[in-house]
């Protein structure tokens, strides 16, 4: 019988008191949960306020005011020499002849290995 009402202790009967702590383990759960999340939130307010100091701020936002303003202001620049436009599209080219090359996958697999 003595074994019997060990094998019971664990399943928690009605007769059993129950613990006042965990009456309700939802509520624990909820507020671990909570806690959790405050602590996520202040992790990220952290990051991003020292993701970018001050001064890179200022420079960033001095370099944005300088895109927006400048062309306004300075007279208009003459076209570039022809030879420069095909700069970009030999760049092109280049890449496009770059992507579609055949590999040697056997080697590439080896070096590897």
């Amino acid at each position: 019988m003595a074994s019997r009402s060990g094998a019971m202790d664990g399943v928690g009967t009605s007769r059993q008191r129950r613990n006042p702590v965990l009456v309700r383990p939802n509520a624990a759960k909820r507020h671990l949960q909570q806690r959790q999340q405050e602590a996520d939130l202040n992790d990220r307010k952290v990051i991003a306020s020292t993701y970018f100091s001050i001064g890179a701020f200022l420079v960033l936002a001095c370099l944005t005011v300088s895109l927006l303003i400048l062309p306004l202001v300075l007279p208009p620049l003459p076209p570039p020499p022809s030879l420069l436009l095909w700069l970009p599209v030999c760049l092109l080219i280049l890449l496009i002849v770059l992507a579609f090359m055949p590999t040697d996958v056997r080697s590439m697999a080896s070096s590897y290995l």
